[in-house]
């Protein structure tokens, strides 16, 4: 099977490039060739460009919410204690760790005039070669776990948002239940009936040729399957009854 997320407002649009750019740093980081650690650089480039505004705060508050409607469930039969003390002390040390450091985050980076002059020219079309930066060069030929110590060291600060953002999305993912539904013909529409959904879950086999196509508002989800063309043709609409599964999620 293979899950398709559509997020249905900004904050948790941010919250999924978010992780989803935590998830390549992991990926990049754990390798030890020079350019699987310069694609891990670009990509904590791209973390402090998108973790700007008030993303920490929105998270404390939001992880504060989902803290006291868990500790309603405290005394709840059907509610596994353990399971819901873990939780909640994960949200209990996440929010003190967002809490804890001082200043804009992501200010560590910026202060660092070496990494900045690699960001500039990171922006440039081929800027980074060795006659460009022979600084950087030299880096990328320093022994990999030398590399990874200063990607570690330049990736803390940022390691509790990754955390606050796993717990939220995770608590967003869990809230809803899949339903199995048919687009026929390709199509389907369903409306809203007053109910805002944060994120929507497609669910389908992934021997399906197709791929959905999502929008969504207040008034209906319209949810169209298109097959990608071959060579130089464009995605065309399916024409066949396409089955999944649906999931309506909010916090």
């Amino acid at each position: 099977m293979i899950t398709y997320e559509y997020p249905l407002n900004e904050r948790i649009r941010i919250l999924m490039r978010m992780e989803d750019l935590f998830t390549k740093y992991s990926h990049f980081i754990a390798l030890n060739a020079a350019l699987d650690h310069h694609a891990a650089l670009l990509t904590l480039f791209e973390i402090l460009e998108v973790a700007r505004g008030d993303l920490k705060s929105d998270l404390i508050q939001e992880l504060e919410r989902q803290r006291h409607t868990l500790e309603a469930l405290r005394n709840n039969p059907s509610v596994k204690p353990d399971a819901l003390e873990e939780v909640l002390g994960n949200i209990v040390a996440t929010v003190a760790q967002l809490q804890a450091p001082s200043g804009k985050l992501g200010q560590h980076l910026r202060d660092n005039e070496w990494v900045m002059s690699i960001k500039q020219r990171a922006g440039i079309p081929g800027g980074v070669c060795e006659f460009d930066l022979p600084s950087y060069h030299y880096w990328l030929s320093l022994d990999p776990s030398a590399r990874r110590d200063n990607l570690h060291e330049w990736m803390a600060p940022f390691q509790a948002l990754n955390n606050a953002i796993t717990i939220v999305l995770k608590i967003l993912r869990d809230s809803g239940q899949p339903t199995h539904r048919v687009a026929t013909q390709g199509a389907y529409q369903q409306m809203s009936s007053g109910r805002i959904a944060q994120m929507l879950r497609v669910v389908l086999d992934e021997s399906l040729p197709c791929f959905p196509e999502i929008s969504a508002n207040k008034y209906a989800i319209n949810i169209r399957f298109t097959a990608l063309g071959t060579g130089a043709e464009r995605p065309k609409a399916c024409d066949t009854n396409v089955e999944f599964d649906l999931t309506l999620c909010c916090l």
